[in-house]
């Protein structure tokens, strides 16, 4: 999950070295956390939310599958 998330949002940025992903598991429950660049913030996270929006969709699906439950934060 943490290498999917990672690999979405390199692809959207301005700087993809500076792209981190960390997971934290707890009982049937993932927690993601995304940090990027400041300066590809607005990248991320789009107009109104809706890049960020699409990428928890995507992650949801991917979830789902594995019957896991997923919350993410972009930093």
């Amino acid at each position: 999950m943490k290498v999917l998330l990672a690999t979405i949002a390199k692809a959207l940025v301005q700087f993809p070295e500076d792209v981190h992903a960390e997971m934290e598991e707890k009982e049937g429950e993932i927690h993601l956390t995304l940090s990027v660049n400041e300066q590809d913030m607005g990248k991320v996270i789009g107009r109104s939310g809706r890049i960020a929006k699409a990428i928890r969709s995507v992650m949801n699906a991917a979830a789902s599958k594995q019957n896991l439950r997923i919350s993410i934060d972009i930093q």
